[in-house]
């Protein structure tokens, strides 16, 4: 028998190590339309004194929305997320408390850039209104190490991709670790994407670590023009797929 045909693999495994995970879950129609009726309301409120957002710029409320009586069902439908997440991963702990709750609404041409949510375990983003154009989030990857070499790649996978795109829609709840960041394309819609961001963390932690570390903590206007956060095209995967927290 020759050296090529002979026999010299037992079994073979490839262990995956240190996942990412992203939860994605789509609320019932019926709730997240009364929801986002809801939202809009304290939204249209809060800007009545402003005016219109320019191409090309954005807006950031305060970051207490989760106290608002309006808000009631959608923290709900957070809470119900992420207690079945922490669930799911097996993670020991006595209480959780949403440390902050934002929107940020982004007028055509606005974009938002890599960031993360740092003192915090858990970030969640709930989509009020998108738009073709205006329908994805990036998230990248967490590992510095990865990128020191890149080869060309002759096709994408979940293990060779630097970025993947989340395909989102008006009722979808994003889930993901707060350490993970992401980014937002420039809207090409004509319309407004609106979002609703939460940050969530172990009780114990929230009086002194979960405080947020941007801004005035105050609703404010932000430019946010488009971008480009590399010189390098990145290898973005698209995702369209919803997660029950239920199982």
């Amino acid at each position: 028998m020759s050296k090529e045909s002979a026999r010299w693999v037992s079994r073979s495994d490839v262990i995956p190590m240190f996942p990412t995970l992203v939860w994605k879950v789509q609320l019932e129609a019926q709730l997240h339309k009364q929801i986002d009726a809801q939202v809009l309301a304290v939204l249209a409120r809060l800007r009545g004194p402003l005016a219109p957002l320019a191409p090309g710029h954005g807006w950031q409320s305060i970051q207490t929305l989760h106290t608002l009586d309006e808000f009631r069902e959608l923290v709900s439908c957070v809470r119900r997320a992420v207690t079945g997440i922490l669930r799911f991963l097996k993670v020991g702990y006595d209480r959780f408390e949403i440390s902050a709750c934002w929107a940020t609404v982004l007028a055509t041409g606005a974009a938002h850039r890599v960031h993360h949510h740092p003192n915090n375990y858990l970030s969640v983003v709930y989509y009020l209104r998108t738009h073709h154009g205006a329908d994805s989030v990036n998230f990248h990857d967490p590992r510095s190490q990865a990128g020191v070499i890149q080869p060309p790649v002759v096709g994408l996978t979940p293990n060779n991709t630097d970025q993947v795109v989340v395909r989102v829609r008006n009722g979808t709840l994003l889930v993901f670790p707060a350490y993970l960041q992401h980014s937002v394309d420039a809207n090409a819609s004509e319309g407004e994407r609106i979002s609703i961001s939460f940050n969530v963390m172990f009780s114990d932690f929230t009086e002194n670590l979960s405080k947020p570390l941007w801004g005035n903590h105050g609703s404010s206007r932000r430019s946010s023009p488009a971008e480009n956060s590399a010189a390098r095209p990145a290898r973005k995967r698209k995702v369209d797929r919803a997660h029950d927290p239920s199982r």
